[in-house]
């Protein structure tokens, strides 16, 4: 396909982006390329911007968005089970191909794992490319709105939950912060039979929210009592789970210091901060572990389309807006500045 193309081009040197034409990428061998239907704005997008992320191996300029669904307009070379039209999910990353992992096999567990908009161009933009190996077909009665979000703000707090937190059925669970990210978790922890679920943020308005979609209590963590009022919910266990959503020292620290002897703190916010364990001895005797957290596995995203198909998880309420590509600044300013208390914002090229 030639011809050119709307997408947002950001400028490492500068921080600086724009939308701007250029030509429609060419899909290579074993890639498609992808009209985009939506991509979410993720927190992790702004970072870029805002120069948090900035030694990611980003390219001086880079289009960027990571969380998309779309409908495959052509096949690069030796691309088989795929056709034209199809609806599908690209994922979020790609392995190298070169590290000792991936050429083992378990590309999975990839050793320098390049993220889509930080390592090659994104999704703010009407076509993207894509590996054939990574992408999920959307199922039918699953709205593509809905698809584009399953690539990061769904499919990461799955990996949180299952692979990484491991949390089992009656574990207390407590999450910090309920935005997108967070709210996701409460949904999946519910989903796998976590009891108690607390929510924990500083706006009442999210913690009403969190209440709603399944968290059994919610508190806000300046709360003077905060740790009798968890030991309260849990009936005195206090955590199995703590999840950092937002990934602050305060978070992080406070989620840690709410753990029963021998729970988990998943970080799955990034920010900056430095945090601490506190002295060796006393970490080691409470055999708490801190665990980071990144991205999911290859199926995931396919078992959580058919859970939404299914009405099993319902994510109708997570999308709080939709802006053109032109007005993707729109979208930014929303999400940074919390209005309305978006999940995600999604752009629409």
């Amino acid at each position: 396909m030639t011809g050119t193309m709307r997408a947002q081009r950001f400028y490492k040197a500068t921080g600086q982006w724009a939308i701007e034409d250029v030509p429609i990428p060419e899909p290579g061998p074993g890639q498609v390329l992808i009209k985009v239907a939506y991509c979410g704005i993720c927190h992790s997008d702004l970072s870029l911007i805002d120069g948090v992320f900035g030694g990611m191996g980003t390219p001086d300029v880079i289009t960027q968005g990571h969380e998309a669904s779309g409908t495959i307009a052509a096949l690069g070379e030796g691309v088989t089970g795929w056709s034209v039209g199809d609806r599908v999910i690209p994922a979020a990353g790609r392995p190298c191909g070169t590290c000792a992992n991936c050429l083992r096999g378990p590309v999975g567990q990839c050793l320098n794992i390049q993220l889509m908009a930080f390592a090659y161009d994104g999704a703010w933009a009407e076509y993207t490319v894509a590996g054939a190996f990574g992408l999920t077909q959307v199922p039918d009665g699953v709205p593509m709105d809905q698809a584009a979000i399953l690539a990061d703000a769904v499919s990461t707090p799955f990996g949180a939950v299952v692979h990484t937190g491991q949390v089992r059925i009656g574990e207390a669970v407590g999450v910090w912060g309920v935005g997108g990210v967070g709210t996701h978790i409460v949904q999946l922890a519910r989903l796998v039979g976590a009891n108690p679920i607390i929510a924990l943020d500083l706006e009442e308005s999210v913690r009403e929210r969190a209440l709603e979609i399944g968290a059994d209590v919610a508190f806000d963590s300046r709360d003077p009592d905060l740790q009798a009022k968890i030991a309260e919910a849990t009936k005195g266990r206090m955590l199995n789970v703590a999840f950092d959503a937002v990934g602050v020292k305060s978070t992080f620290e406070q989620g840690l210091a709410m753990l029963a002897n021998g729970g988990r703190v998943v970080v799955v916010g990034l920010s900056g901060d430095e945090a601490s364990l506190g002295s060796t001895l006393g970490f080691g005797l409470s055999r708490k572990q801190a665990l980071g957290h990144l991205g999911y596995e290859g199926t995931d995203i396919a078992i959580l389309a058919e859970l939404v198909a299914s009405g099993r998880l319902d994510l109708s309420r997570s999308i709080s807006g939709v802006v053109s590509l032109e007005d993707v600044g729109e979208g930014i300013r929303r999400l940074h500045e919390r209005d309305g208390n978006p999940i995600r914002i999604l752009v629409q090229p």
